[in-house]
């Protein structure tokens, strides 16, 4: 059996391979702009809370709207939806280039033009994922989702280099250019793609539109136990057992090194994950992806765990030096999570598209949108608050194992999606 990345989507579906392709060169530009702006904010202000605020501005518009870009992918044409977000997206680029190159160096501007950024995300990433399924075979999805996966995190461990490199010496302007001609490659993808008019309803009737349409996907959602466990089951993740907001503390006071030792133990993720879509071959045929999606998620707790355990061993000496074996085992530790967690990704993805009528995928590709924003933001509140009081490791400690034992729980009380069958998608 292979074990290496299955590329068949790549080979067999000429349309998948362009958006693949183009998806993939935007995504690196994509890094450039978010690495450019939070570096050019800094340098404007001299404020880390300024930079922070760049996070609120990217999360609201991207948590407010990624439930109505969902129904307006379901209910217009999604090929035409996603080109006019992504034309959208590229006329931003060009403002956050224009008022690089002229020097404005307004920092509420950048505000403005990182959330309409975010907003026009809220609509383009869920027509993206809801056009895969009219594009590739419903048995070649995992493959699918793990190209973009992959393609995702190596951007994102790559992108962020090259964008500090090119910003050297406060050149914002070129990092934000070389987005714009990247970003031209998911236009041409796009604008390659047949249309892709939306589904008739199973009932027959027309679609519902606006804030209804939003509602009826809401309440599809509340009805449908193994696609709303798709949801659960991150949540569960996230916002108990993502340690993220712990990093940069374990780099001064645990580990040594500062930022350095952050941004290393930050990449651990996007390597486990890169590495782990690379080995994926013999995954990507599983016919019972529910307990690949539980397996994954209690690896992840535990390798948290294990990461808060030996952050516990080493001690809070607040070292003056790097603390290499230590470092070396973390890294590893929070690799395995990234890796775990992209495995996650991958099938929680695939059974909300082989599993969602096509009439839903925008919608709840909305709901997708806002559950991985979200939760995050909402880990790094409850873990934050835990190692404000007990200390950093043992907040990754516990969290870790509080992960697995609702991830327990919830999987127990919800049998249907342990057994869910990949030859028989049921929602």
């Amino acid at each position: 059996m292979a074990v290496l990345l299955d590329l068949t989507p790549l080979r067999s579906a000429p349309a998948y391979r362009r958006l693949w392709l183009g998806l993939s060169v935007s995504n690196l530009g994509t890094q450039f702009t978010v690495t450019a702006v939070g570096l050019q904010v800094y340098a404007i202000t001299g404020s880390t809370f300024s930079v922070g605020v760049l996070g609120i501005c990217a999360l609201v518009p991207l948590v407010l709207l990624g439930l109505y870009g969902g129904a307006l992918v379901d209910q217009y044409d999604r090929r035409r939806v996603a080109i006019v977000a992504s034309v959208g997206l590229w006329v931003v680029s060009g403002l956050l280039a224009l008022q690089a190159w002229l020097h404005l160096d307004s920092v509420g501007l950048l505000y403005v033009l990182v959330a309409l950024q975010s907003a026009g995300f809220a609509v383009n990433n869920p027509a993206r994922s809801a056009i895969i399924p009219r594009l590739v075979e419903a048995e070649l999805l995992p493959a699918a989702n793990v190209l973009q996966t992959v393609s995702w995190n190596i951007a994102f461990v790559v992108g962020p280099l090259l964008g500090a490199f090119m910003v050297a010496g406060g050149n914002f302007g070129l990092a934000y250019t070389v987005d714009v001609v990247l970003f031209t490659a998911a236009l041409w993808a796009l604008l390659r793609l047949p249309d892709l008019p939306p589904a008739e309803t199973t009932t027959g009737e027309p679609g519902k539109r606006g804030l209804a349409s939003v509602f009826e996907g809401l309440r599809y959602l509340a009805t449908r136990p193994n696609v709303r466990m798709t949801f659960v089951v991150d949540l569960t993740a996230m916002i108990l057992a993502m340690p993220r907001v712990l990093l940069p503390a374990v780099g001064v006071l645990w580990l040594g090194g500062g930022a350095a030792t952050t941004g290393e133990l930050s990449a651990a993720f996007a390597v486990g994950a890169v590495l782990a879509g690379l080995l994926s071959g013999s995954l990507v045929r599983v016919r019972r992806q529910g307990r690949v999606i539980a397996g994954s998620i209690v690896v992840f707790g535990l390798a948290v765990a294990a990461f808060g355990l030996v952050l516990l061993l080493t001690g809070r000496t607040s070292p003056g030096g790097v603390l290499v074996p230590s470092l070396l085992v973390c890294f590893v530790l929070l690799a395995v999570a990234g890796g775990a967690d992209a495995v996650s990704a991958v099938f929680r993805q695939t059974i909300l598209q082989a599993a969602t009528p096509d009439e839903m995928r925008g919608r709840l590709q909305g709901v997708f949108i806002v559950v991985v924003a979200g939760g995050p933001r909402l880990g790094d509140l409850v873990l934050g608050s835990a190692a404000e009081r007990f200390g950093e490791a043992w907040a990754a400690l516990a969290g870790g194992l509080l992960c697995v034992a609702v991830l327990v729980t919830v999987v127990a009380v919800q049998r249907r999606f342990w057994d869910y069958d990949a030859r028989n998608p049921q929602p």
